[in-house]
């Protein structure tokens, strides 16, 4: 039976939640209509919201990216989220510790840290698959809650804030965060970064041995090994490992580009999107820009939508968790019709 590409999966699952948020807020009492539109000019009606809905996108492109590679590899890295956290923890440790340094220096240490940390946290899961047979999912996200928890224990702990009357650390030194893109504006270095790790995952995947190999693998895992020209475990291990360290990059980025500081929370769930980002997108790196600004203007439309038309924060999160579930619907369907 003849496959659905991936762009008709999008447009579906899209266009599905978009039927079921419209028919959800007509039943409970709000204007679709006035909705949608408190939701664009919230998340792209100027430049300032433009800006904004930019700058909530680059955790979500990262993590995206991040669940994409691994995804390719046949890898169901569901521990995005706690690889984030590690990552934080990591840049937010260095970018204390390096006050006095340049910055020429500093950045790229704190996000080389928290790239680093990213992967050391995937390493784990990523050796009980290779070697014991453990399925990555379960660890993943047992690993998720252990960063998680990790996070609230360090900052009113070790790395409490100097007066330890806060649960956030101090801040990182001036010259560990990153530039601003443009004067007067939000938007950080980090989104240039995110197209950067895009187009060269795109790359790799499109002109590289490395990226046949992991395409190969994550498509016919066994028939790989039995033919003995691709080293399937390896391909795994270092695929697992390199998805963990760009979702750590997306915790530091996140520290060193917007909060300067590390504190409970810093994330709202971009782990867990991730996974909504990259299938939408059809693992497809330079598309996941693309997705990952998608849900960055929702969430930046939020506050526009409660403002304007009086619909409440959480219906905005009720939004994404349909996107999720349309996006899981839409592909376990294109799955099914390409096995028949």
């Amino acid at each position: 039976m003849q496959r659905w590409h991936p762009i008709w999966v999008a447009v579906g699952a899209l266009g599905a939640t978009a039927i079921f948020a419209a028919g959800s807020l007509w039943l409970g009492g709000f204007d679709p209509l006035t909705a949608a539109g408190a939701l664009v000019r919230g998340s792209v009606g100027s430049t300032t919201a433009l800006f904004i809905t930019m700058t909530r996108a680059v955790p979500l492109i990262l993590t995206g990216l991040a669940v994409s590679l691994a995804f390719r590899a046949g890898v169901w890295n569901i521990g995005a989220e706690g690889q984030l956290y590690a990552g934080a923890i990591a840049a937010v440790s260095v970018g204390i510790a390096g006050v006095g340094l340049p910055a020429l220096l500093l950045v790229p240490l704190v996000l080389g840290a928290a790239a680093l940390a990213g992967a050391a946290w995937a390493a784990l899961p990523a050796f009980m698959r290779v070697r014991l047979g453990v399925g990555e999912v379960i660890t993943t996200i047992l690993m998720n809650f252990v960063g998680i928890y990790l996070a609230a224990y360090v900052v009113s702990g070790p790395l409490q804030e100097a007066r330890g009357v806060f649960q956030q650390t101090d801040p990182i030194a001036e010259a560990a965060r990153l530039p601003m893109l443009g004067s007067g504006t939000r938007l950080h270095m980090g989104f240039a970064l995110a197209i950067g790790v895009a187009i060269a995952l795109w790359a790799l995947f499109r002109w590289t041995r490395v990226g046949f190999k992991i395409r190969a693998v994550g498509a016919a895992p066994t028939a790989a090994r039995i033919a003995g020209m691709i080293p399937a475990n390896r391909v795994i291990l270092v695929s697992f490992v390199a998805s963990g360290a760009i979702a750590g990059l997306a915790g530091g980025v996140e520290v060193a580009g917007v909060t300067y500081a590390l504190y409970p929370n810093l994330s709202p769930g971009w782990g867990y999107t991730a996974i909504a980002v990259a299938l939408l997108a059809g693992l497809h790196p330079l598309a996941i820009v693309g997705t990952g600004l998608l849900f960055g203007a929702l969430e930046s439309g939020a506050a526009a939508m409660q403002r304007e038309a009086g619909i409440p924060q959480a219906w905005v999160s009720a939004v994404v968790a349909l996107v999720i579930l349309s996006v899981l619907a839409a592909d376990q369907i294109r799955r099914r019709r390409a096995d028949d």
